[in-house]
């Protein structure tokens, strides 16, 4: 009803404003003047652009690249008055991302209903930038994702994958196809659950972070359609505000109690005089609790609300992303067994006989199952649009300008499909990284040249992509090695895709699995 009413105030306004309407229209490939925004459709006034009016992200990603085929790489459209650059071509991200990193490298300002969950910009993917960014992802990148530290949570790893093997080992018992997303997503939960509060949770604490955690990214999916559209969010985002509120309720009311408890864990360690504890792993939230975070030119620590924040962040974008590209890697081995069979042969050739796990350090000899990791996130990057970018002041990008009120979006999957780079794009060919000695030479990072960018590229790109790649590896590597997997019906795999706060599969993975290993 709120959008009813308000498309029918728009179009009155539009009527009245009629004679006037010339002004708003913009239908050419070329610019006009110097400071001309890149092309795109007809706008406006009030309602900008009538896209807004699709339903779903899907129509949403085919009109805006049905607008990329019309008017070229780099478009414009408007949210009411503001403008949202849309670009898909690696060279242009490249020469914005890496060459003027700097100049893009700012976040826009975001709805009033996603700033309750993020404590109004204040994490480190949504922060602006500047130096409360540069010390958030500095604290993050030197805390938990040091490689020291990434290696101290090798024992929970194997936990986790001790867990999920035992489950699919008991539910392939039945003959019955499996649907292995809820057990993906509940192993990667349990372990970025253990990385951020304390290596010593149980699975019934796991259990709630998950439902709560999971609930909040369906929650952001449904609002994000309105993240530029900010001049009319709190009238039609009212209820979803009302949801928002109570999601944080329900986000405090699970997960303070657990940064109390390491709190008073790290106050009662700095009472004891010899602090080598050898069972004390440090956690995301121990960081948090030393740092101090600028205010007015002062600064003072964070308070159990921003922290809470920093865990919500955390837990979602480690946990989301690498269960949905775990779920599509195994999706294609299961539609191609050829290529899972490679796999499985290649890490029989590294694995010691007898050993029924895939270390950590064996991962390092393996260039197939890298290959197929690069090849899952070219082919189905978890998001297709990375978050949005903005200008400190108003850019030029080769003759278009970027403006300062507005913001500048990558579109992945296109970047990632492009077939000026990649043959046969929309294939599934993990061979395509490997160079002719059977090496991989490839930068995912992009700092020479943008072909694929699932984590972003440049400053903001995603400080824990490190991670992401080692439990892909692990988990993929260790599935491979202990279950043969094959399609759960008749009907084979459905690449077809459903967006969510990830880009999911519309029909979740469901597999019929084998044990490789007979207990004697």
């Amino acid at each position: 009803m709120d959008i009813l009413l308000l498309i029918l105030f728009s179009l009155s306004i539009f009527a009245f404003l009629k004679s006037l309407s010339s002004l708003f229209f913009s239908y050419t490939n070329e610019p006009k003047t110097q400071n001309q925004l890149p092309p795109g459709p007809p706008t406006f006034p009030i309602i900008g652009n009538v896209f807004w009016l699709h339903k779903s992200f899907s129509e949403f990603e085919s009109y805006i690249r049905s607008l990329h085929a019309k008017f070229g790489p780099i478009i414009t459209i408007h949210f009411g008055s503001r403008p949202a650059i849309f670009v898909a071509d690696p060279s242009l991200a490249y020469k914005a991302l890496i060459q003027n990193g700097a100049a893009f490298a700012d976040r826009p300002t975001a709805i009033a209903t996603g700033r309750i969950l993020d404590k109004n910009q204040n994490t480190v993917s949504s922060s602006f930038y500047g130096p409360t960014w540069r010390l958030l992802r500095g604290n993050l990148a030197a805390g938990i994702l040091h490689p020291s530290r990434v290696k101290s949570y090798a024992h929970a790893r194997k936990w986790v994958l001790q867990i999920l093997q035992n489950r699919l080992e008991l539910l392939s018992r039945s003959g019955e196809p499996i649907q292995v997303l809820e057990h993906l997503q509940f192993a990667m939960y349990f372990l970025l659950s253990l990385m951020c509060f304390s290596d010593k949770l149980e699975q019934k604490q796991i259990k709630e972070i998950e439902e709560i955690e999971h609930r909040a990214t369906l929650h952001l999916s449904k609002i994000n359609i309105f993240h530029f559209w900010k001049t009319f969010s709190k009238i039609v985002l009212r209820k979803r505000r009302a949801g928002s509120l109570k999601l944080r309720k329900d986000q405090e009311d699970i997960l303070i109690p657990l940064i109390r408890a390491r709190k008073k864990l790290k106050e009662e360690r700095s009472t004891k005089s010899n602090l080598d504890d050898q069972d004390y792993v440090l956690s995301y939230v121990d960081t948090l609790l030393d740092l101090q975070f600028p205010v007015n030119h002062d600064k003072r620590k964070l308070n159990e609300h921003d922290i809470l924040s920093f865990c919500n962040e955390f837990l979602n974008a480690g946990s989301e992303t690498t269960t949905t590209a775990l779920q599509w890697i195994l999706a294609n081995l299961v539609k191609y067994p050829e290529i899972q069979e490679k796999l499985f042969m290649e890490i029989k050739g590294v694995v010691r006989d007898g050993d029924r796990v895939v270390k950590e350090e064996d991962l390092q000899k393996m260039t197939y199952l890298k290959a197929i990791i690069l090849e899952g996130l070219r082919r189905h990057p978890p998001s297709h649009v990375v978050l949005p970018h903005a200008v400190t002041e108003d850019t030029m990008l080769n003759k278009y300008l970027v403006p300062k009120n507005g913001s500048i979006n990558f579109m992945v999957a296109d970047i990632g499909w492009d077939p000026k780079v990649w043959e046969d794009p929309m294939g599934f060919k993990p061979e395509r990284f490997l160079n002719s000695s059977g090496g991989i030479a490839f930068d995912i990072t992009g700092s020479r040249e943008i072909k694929m960018m699932p984590f972003g590229v440049g400053r903001r790109m995603c400080p824990g992509y490190g991670l992401a790649m080692l439990h892909l590896e692990y988990f993929v590597a260790n599935l491979i090695w202990s279950f043969e997997w094959k399609a759960g019906d008749g009907d084979g795999v459905d690449l077809s895709e459903k967006q969510e706060f990830t880009m999911v599969m519309k029909n979740p993975l469901q597999v019929q699995i084998s044990p490789r290993w007979k207990e004697k």
